[in-house]
């Protein structure tokens, strides 16, 4: 961390800089409003470009408005060049067009990229065109240094289906030949097993990282909030695979804890480690 000051007063200390780019969920399960709160638990200081607004519940999606090119690009620029940044996590692009413009900034910004590919909500809503799959494959995932895509993710944009742990290694090897430095797949919706494992590897090193399953339906914000703490921890100088393995330990607390809210899914609890 490094000392920072202002007009105000004395100088405090700054943790680490992390940016998502994302959608905004108004019911503050997954999004944005997870990244930030995942990053906040985490002792990172979160800043946000809204690249898309859903009207959002326990139940699911009701309605999603991306924003427009020139709206996320100037967020963009007024983060990155004024404060900067030490990791950026990317999640809903929702269009081809946001899906470019956002691998374009990625590109210039030197600073690691952690993909989190999200295609559909965890209530099955589709938050990515399907024309912009071709642009997630050749511009997204190649400036990426951990993609983190789910079982659904990686058949949606392979063609691989994952049915039993074996097949995650040759969904990794799908994924990576998109570019992507490092590839997580995310195992959970597998039926199979006792526990939930994830796969992360660059092709060379495999590291299969497991945590128990646990009984609780109140799920939402999942994969947002993993990628954001693996953002979190490279963003601290954490090696990829420690910076991962920190990540899963958070995440699988937080379903631990997840609670009921509405009449539907609930959200993981970010703040499990304070309570």
């Amino acid at each position: 961390m490094t000392r920072a000051s202002g007009p105000g007063g004395a100088a405090g200390t700054r943790p680490p800089l992390v940016l998502t780019v994302a959608g905004s969920d108004s019911g503050g399960g997954a999004g944005v409003q997870a990244d930030l709160k995942a990053m906040l638990a985490l002792g990172v200081h979160g800043m946000s470009v809204i690249t898309a607004v859903t009207a959002q519940n326990s139940r699911g999606v009701h309605g999603a408005w991306e924003l427009p090119e020139e709206a996320v690009r100037a967020q963009y620029r007024a983060v990155v060049d004024d404060i900067g940044v030490q990791a950026v996590k990317t999640g809903m692009l929702a269009s081809a067009t946001l899906v470019e413009t956002v691998a374009e900034l990625l590109a210039g910004t030197d600073a690691p990229v952690v993909v989190d590919p999200v295609g559909v909500s965890k209530h099955g809503d589709a938050l990515l065109a399907v024309s912009a799959l071709e642009s997630v494959r050749k511009r997204l995932l190649p400036v990426a240094t951990v993609a983190t895509p789910n079982l659904d993710e990686v058949a949606q944009l392979t063609g691989v289906r994952v049915v039993q742990e074996a097949d995650m290694r040759v969904a990794a090897e799908a994924i990576l030949a998109h570019g992507p430095r490092w590839a997580l797949i995310k195992g959970g919706h597998l039926p199979t097993g006792e526990g939930a494992v994830d796969l992360l590897t660059d092709g060379a090193e495999e590291h299969w990282l497991r945590a128990p399953r646990h009984d609780n339906r109140h799920t939402h914000g999942t994969g947002c909030t993993l990628a954001s703490a693996v953002a979190s921890g490279l963003a601290k100088g954490l090696p990829v695979p420690e910076a991962v393995r920190q990540a899963k330990e958070y995440v699988t607390g937080a379903i631990a804890a997840g609670f009921a809210l509405g009449a539907g899914i609930g959200p993981v609890d970010h703040g499990w480690r304070f309570r």
